[in-house]
């Protein structure tokens, strides 16, 4: 790195005057704005060809590609440039790959709990209403916090018959979720015995809720695995960022 560069640079990252920097090093401040005003050389308007095309491409990635891949994809488009080059080029505009986070499942499951078998076999359909039952709960992002809901759905028609939100996810907002889709459908007379499928999470297997569900004529039903199947969860796309790691200065 130049003298000059270095110069620049300390107004550029850190908002030191230029001519504060000149006296530190002694160097003549005309000097300096007399490099500063210079034409630019072939590898200075390359590099900065090769920046814009850099930045172009990964603003199309949304921020997810890093230096292997966008070395890839100028060579793709013709560019013949090596991924040091492109790694410096990213260092230059500060701009850091975005991991994608995944989310992790709500489903906490409580191992001292009894354990439910699964009578639905997945089998997701039913032959009637008030057979066969599934619920499960979605974690709501909002401007002021968690939202969550808890949902009953009826397999013979799919159709929602309670939806109960609470900015706790506890078994009291399971409860409340199930007293609802039975008086939605006539009470304990006209669901008794009805098959209620969810996952094993701890909301689920608490005891107060497998009171209530005992109490309503309900019989629990459980999956295997963590999630249940019935209750298709839509992708979340992760919130647009710039992809720049640096101060902003001007």
């Amino acid at each position: 790195m130049s003298v000059a560069r270095f110069i620049a640079d300390q107004r550029t990252l850190y908002r030191v005057p230029h001519t504060i920097t000149c006296v530190l090093l002694g160097v003549s401040l005309a000097w300096f704005y007399k490099w500063l005003d210079r034409p630019a050389t072939p590898r200075q308007r390359r590099r900065t060809t090769l920046d814009a095309a850099v930045a172009a491409m990964f603003d199309n990635a949304k921020g997810l590609h890093g230096s292997p891949r966008l070395h890839a994809d100028l060579r793709d488009d013709g560019w013949v440039v090596t991924k040091k080059t492109v790694v410096d080029s990213m260092r230059r505009q500060c701009l850091v790959a975005r991991k994608v986070k995944h989310r992790r499942g709500l489903t906490r499951q409580d191992k001292t709990a009894p354990a439910f078998p699964d009578l639905v076999k997945r089998d997701f359909t039913a032959t009637g209403p008030n057979l066969k039952w599934c619920g499960d709960i979605t974690e709501i992002p909002t401007g002021s916090g968690k939202l969550y809901l808890a949902t009953v759905i009826d397999l013979y028609s799919r159709r929602l018959l309670a939806a109960a939100t609470s900015l706790r996810c506890d078994a009291e907002l399971c409860e409340q979720a199930i007293k609802i889709a039975a008086t939605v459908r006539g009470g304990k007379s006209k669901i008794n015995n009805v098959v209620f499928h969810t996952d094993r999470g701890s909301t689920y297997t608490a005891r107060s809720f497998t009171r209530v569900c005992s109490d309503l004529g309900v019989r629990q039903s459980m999956a295997g695995s963590d999630r249940v199947s019935t209750m298709p969860r839509r992708r979340r796309s992760s919130p647009a960022w710039n992809g720049r790691s640096c101060p902003v200065t001007s």
